[in-house]
């Protein structure tokens, strides 16, 4: 199981903030969040806009990091300004 963990303003469609994915072989950060489907479209949306930050088991990391069984993924949104890259653009 790898958890995924959302900081800041980021949650998933039904407003949880923690998620725990099976896995059964090792995979990237990328293909585990799409296999979330519609859960974390959000969060997919952020990564395509490369506004996502992304640490595995506490070490910065990327879409592209390896994760496998009893890995932790924690995401937070940047705006490469440091804001959190969810507000409105004006």
């Amino acid at each position: 199981m790898v958890t995924i963990t959302l900081m800041g303003q980021l949650q998933t469609a039904d407003g949880e903030r923690e998620l725990a994915c099976e896995v059964s072989e090792p995979t990237t950060v990328r293909q585990l969040i799409q296999q979330q489907g519609a859960i974390l479209e959000e969060v997919l949306q952020l990564m395509r806009e490369k506004k996502l930050m992304v640490t595995v088991n506490k070490r910065i990391a990327s879409e592209d990091t390896r994760v496998q069984d009893g890995d932790t993924i924690k995401l937070v949104a940047h705006d490469g300004m440091g804001g959190s890259g969810l507000a409105p653009t004006l």
